[in-house]
């Protein structure tokens, strides 16, 4: 189970480094999925992916695991907002289907479950 345990943690790790990247590689599609009621877009963009990036790098080591874990949790439910977003305004966002946007949401509860676990 602890090396079960270890290969998932190295498997979300990797996930948030890259998908942390992304927000630097493409920061005009997270712009747009911003709600229009949160502030300073472009800078909650890059300051998302390099929360992302950072956690995700922790993660990779035993000593912060715990913490990194947490953090990858706080920051994924801060994010959801957008994904929220683009689920309700599916208009907005035609390279997507609007089931697939839909999806999205229980897949955040997944990612997030996986963050909780990696904390115990």
């Amino acid at each position: 189970m602890k090396a079960l345990k270890a290969t998932l943690r190295y498997l979300l790790g990797t996930f948030l480094v890259f998908a942390g990247a992304n927000h630097f590689r493409i920061p005009e599609f997270y712009v747009s999925i911003m709600p229009a009621y949160l502030p300073w877009h472009l800078a909650l963009v890059y300051a998302s992916g390099a929360a992302e990036i950072a956690l995700g790098v922790l993660l990779f080591f035993e000593r912060v695991k715990r913490p990194a874990a947490w953090g990858a949790v706080a920051l994924m439910v801060a994010v959801f907002p957008a994904n929220l977003q683009m689920a309700l305004h599916p208009e907005l966002y035609p390279q997507f289907s609007a089931a697939a946007l839909w999806i999205r949401l229980p897949l955040q509860g997944v990612l997030i479950a996986w963050a909780c676990w990696l904390t115990r």
